[in-house]
């Protein structure tokens, strides 16, 4: 098991002069459950972390990943996937050198795109090509005069 999470959990409890008794009535539980997690012998459900989080003024997100490692991982690639859905589709369209070369976007075009992506969000990159495309048909010489 983890002896972290029982470190965490025992820190937290003493912080707050609570007794293991004093904390297992406040969460609902056996006083030995709580010297269980404490020494690192039992896991706790996501519930009781929860619980013990809310008592003991812990962040709930670090006592589930110290409970539960292997959920680690999942956590970070969420963390990133918000990251860039808060970025948006600019920040990657503005940054992807390669894509502005092949698709030969000059600095005009680019300041007409910024101010496309003011308006509001824009969910893709592709949507930024498909707005340039449509601007170079709209504003390119026509042949039939």
């Amino acid at each position: 098991m983890n002896d972290e999470l029982g470190r965490a959990i025992k820190e937290g409890r003493e912080e707050l002069r609570l007794t293991r008794r004093a904390l297992a009535d406040l969460v609902g539980v056996h006083a030995a459950y709580i010297s269980y997690i404490e020494k690192g012998e039992r896991r706790p459900s996501v519930a009781l972390l929860n619980r013990l989080a809310d008592k003991l003024g812990l962040d709930p997100s670090r006592l589930v990943v110290l409970a539960f490692p292997e959920l680690k991982a999942v956590l970070v690639r969420r963390a990133e996937f918000k990251s860039v859905e808060k970025d948006g589709a600019w920040s990657r369209f503005v940054s992807n050198r390669a894509l502005l070369r092949r698709h030969k976007v000059t600095a005009d075009e680019l300041q007409v795109l910024k101010r496309i992506s003011m308006l509001g969000r824009v969910p893709c990159v592709d949507h930024f090509l498909f707005v340039l495309t449509s601007i170079r048909q709209a504003t390119a010489p026509s042949s039939r005069r």
